[in-house]
């Protein structure tokens, strides 16, 4: 028989699909990042973790990869620069990075600086946002994109950065702020340059398709589009009317509305055109999806376009529709977020432990006097057959009933229950292991391979630092970095380290469909175990929560040397216990005190020592200054 190898890990994580630029797996079995692309130098990840443990870094660790930011960022750009030459297209390409996807310090300064190669600026739909836009976009050719709800202090503060030679456009979501823009300009005595955002009837593909249609949340009809521009000529403002934008969701899994979306945007600009309205941009917003899951279909976390194709018919329609419309074309915006900074952040944790269920292996023997129901438990797990294993199942079902009623009345004692439960899961298992050999399995056999899986306690918060798996279902890759060389034998779902159900990851991608279980290698006690949750670093980090007030992880930032290794960068250490309690208004101070009052007060009464008081007291502020998570 042959044995397990690199390249059937390979196939069962579908590493080559999702990881297709970034990731794969090496000889020695490890996870392997390639940051600059295939053909450029690699990292082995597992040696990188261990380099930062070595360097009292622990897990969990966010570790993000400039040179995959910047190769994401080149990528978008050169799709369209190839597609704008193919067709002729007459007018340019500016891209913007919306900070609301990842609004890391050092994340937006590696952004900015790559960006100014191709003057693609920054997107804000916040004053907080905005305010960060203004330090960090010094090129006056890129664009300041200022979207989401407005006052006047942000429509005052963003005509000001035009003094400081930035090029911001204020792009209006509801008609009231066409008046509030225009008051503002007056009043400041700068000229805006205005967008407008459209609510398409066109709707996206995938999770995020309501962000367009008539009940989306952002946007102007065209009814309120048309009564803007005459709004505009009256306040003799029509000349600041540039931009027309559109967004039809994150994530737009299908290509065909995306067509459908830039064929009815592109009719809209050019019917502002004629209306008088002196155009220059068209910006379609954000959408490019990313391939999670390596599908390459229109699954919601997937999508079933590239991002060439996806350049190459935003080009087209546009250019189509100005053309017969005899307009000139405009400069193209898109808002792709998403597809700039999902691939460059990866989660590593290790695991704490694992709970399994009974083997078949060992049945122990039942003697005539013991229950029926233990009895007959012990028979199923000895007759289970090709034949009869669905029958054993419903047998086993109503047995483990009856355990339930003997043990509530009485009938049945403790020991007894467990070696009766011991039993039902042995059977379980047996019956599994006949089931997986079927070419058909009744579908009230399907879930056994999930409720008999392992349970992998990782150290971890799935609402830290994934929370889109727990709140809308996202799957993201994730798998082991190391021993790749090895037959994953066990199944198992991940849990976390809150005291909550719902931290678990219980969804994995596949092949061809999503899977209940991931296979793992066997956990070895005192040896570490390294899994990774790849394509994290759009919207993770930001919308992350405190449950059961774990914090931020540790976070490093590596990019590849010209000795063809790597070099650290940035070290973020991750919250302390004092920094998380601080955000939920608890000072260390106050809790020391209270804590040495409660030492001083046990002394008093003889049930503590001083020498153990004190130790007390250290203890207590040591693990103030500690990390959130667990340590070795």
């Amino acid at each position: 028989m042959r044995g397990w190898s690199i390249q059937d890990s390979v196939e069962l994580y579908n590493v080559r699909n999702w990881g297709r630029d970034f990731f794969r797996i090496n000889e020695a079995g490890n996870v392997e990042v390639t940051p600059a692309g295939p053909r450029g130098e690699s990292i082995d990840l597992k040696q990188l973790v261990d380099d930062l443990v070595s360097r009292d870094l622990q897990p969990p660790l966010l570790i993000r990869f400039t040179d995959i930011l910047e190769h994401r960022v080149r990528t978008l750009a050169g799709a369209f620069k190839s597609a704008i030459r193919e067709y002729e297209y007459q007018g340019n390409y500016r891209g913007v990075f919306p900070i609301k996807v990842n609004q890391q310090r050092h994340l937006v300064e590696d952004y900015v600086k790559v960006a100014a190669t191709f003057h693609m600026g920054l997107e804000c739909g916040s004053k907080p946002e905005l305010l960060i836009v203004l330090a960090m976009m010094d090129d006056p050719q890129a664009l300041i994109l200022c979207n989401g709800y407005k006052d006047n202090e942000f429509i005052e503060t963003a005509l000001m950065a035009k003094r400081l030679g930035r090029n911001p456009i204020i792009v209006v979501e509801k008609f009231s702020e066409f008046k509030l823009v225009c008051d503002v300009a007056d009043r400041v005595g700068v000229a805006p340059v205005i967008g407008m955002r459209a609510k398409l009837a066109s709707k996206g593909a995938g999770r995020w398709e309501g962000s367009a249609g008539d009940r989306a949340k952002f946007g102007l009809t065209v009814g309120e589009m048309v009564e803007g521009i005459k709004y505009l000529k009256e306040r003799n403002r029509l000349d600041s009317m540039q931009l027309l934008h559109f967004h039809i969701g994150s994530q737009v899994s299908a290509i065909r509305s995306v067509k459908n979306a830039l064929r009815e945007a592109a009719r809209l600009y050019t019917g502002l055109v004629k209306l008088g309205a002196p155009m220059k941009y068209f910006d379609v917003g954000g959408g490019l999806g990313v391939d999670y899951d390596g599908s390459r279909s229109n699954f919601e976390s997937s999508v079933n376009y590239t991002i060439d194709e996806y350049a190459a018919d935003v080009v087209a329609a546009v250019q189509g529709a100005c053309d017969e419309a005899e307009v000139a074309h405009p400069t193209l915006i898109t808002e792709s977020g998403r597809a700039m900074a999902a691939h460059h952040s990866v989660l590593v944790f290790n695991v704490l432990g694992v709970t399994e269920f009974p083997t078949a292996e060992h049945i122990e023997p039942v003697t005539e006097d013991e229950p029926e129901a233990l009895l007959e438990l012990h028979e199923i797990c000895q007759g289970v057959t090709r034949k009869t294993y669905q029958e054993a199942y419903h047998d086993a079902l109503a047995a483990k009933e009856e355990v339930l009623t003997l043990f509530n009345v009485g009938n049945l004692d403790l020991v007894q229950r467990a070696r009766a439960e011991k039993l039902f899961w042995q059977a379980c298992q047996k019956i599994l292991t006949v089931a997986r050999q079927q070419s058909y399995v009744p579908d009230e056999l399907e879930g056994l391979e999930k409720t008999l899986a392992d349970t992998y306690f990782c150290n971890f918060s799935v609402f830290q630092s994934a929370p889109d798996s727990w709140a809308v279902d996202q799957l993201f890759p994730v798998m082991p970095i190391h021993r790749l060389n090895q037959e994953p034998t066990r199944k198992a779902i991940l849990a976390d380290i809150t005291c909550d159900s719902d931290g678990k990851i219980d969804k994995f991608i596949d092949l061809r469909d999503v899977k209940d279980v991931l296979e793992l290698h066997p956990f070895r006690e005192g040896e570490p175990y390294y899994l990774a949750l790849f394509l994290v670093g759009a919207y993770q980090e930001i919308l992350g929560d405190l449950h059961n007030l774990f914090g931020d992880t540790n976070a490093v930032h590596v990019s590849l040397d010209d000795g063809g290794g790597y070099s650290i960068d940035h070290v973020i250490e991750g919250d302390t216990v004092t920094e998380v309690l601080s955000y939920v208004q608890f000072s260390k101070a106050d809790l020391v005190r209270r804590v040495r009052r409660a030492t001083e007060l046990a002394m008093k009464e003889g049930r503590m020592t001083v020498a153990e008081a004190a130790k007390m007291v250290q203890a207590y502020q040591s693990g103030l200054d500690g990390y959130t998570y667990l340590e070795e």
